[in-house]
């Protein structure tokens, strides 16, 4: 069967990606935490999609339109994933060229997105679906946070 991409605008949606999210987001050990995550992200303009087959959630992307003065205004990708056991099958280009047409029809200028180092297999992938390597990202942790 042919999958499909729907977006998740509600908490039910939300709830049916939580398998796939659990796997990419390591750092939210609970589905509580996840939804509460998406309803205060979800104020800021983040949206879910998800491709679903055969009745199964098997890949998800989030992502919001934001403007800023580097980039002017982009659909950033905060997050890609597929289950692990579908990897490999198309699934994240199909979430990839789903956000590329958003980011047409929402007028951005580019998809921008970072990812680990270590996940050399999604580099592949990024590069393939038209992705350059133009960045690097750094962060500074708040003393206790």
């Amino acid at each position: 069967m042919a999958w499909e991409i729907h977006p998740a605008p509600e908490e039910a949606d939300v709830r049916r990606c939580w398998p796939v999210f659990r796997e990419l987001r390591q750092n939210i050990p609970t589905e509580e935490m996840f939804v509460a995550r998406w309803k205060v992200q979800r104020d800021e303009g983040y949206r879910i999609v998800y491709l679903e087959q055969d009745g199964e959630v098997r890949a998800v992307g989030g992502y919001r339109i934001v403007h800023n003065m580097a980039w002017g205004r982009i659909l950033y990708l905060d997050d890609l994933a597929a289950l692990t056991e579908h990897q490999g099958e198309g699934l994240g280009t199909a979430i990839l060229e789903y956000v590329q047409g958003e980011a047409v029809r929402h007028g951005c200028d580019a998809v921008h997105l970072d990812t680990g180092y270590q996940r050399n297999r999604a580099h592949r992938a990024y590069l393939r679906n038209g992705f350059e390597l133009s960045s690097h990202h750094l962060e500074w942790k708040v003393p206790g946070a």
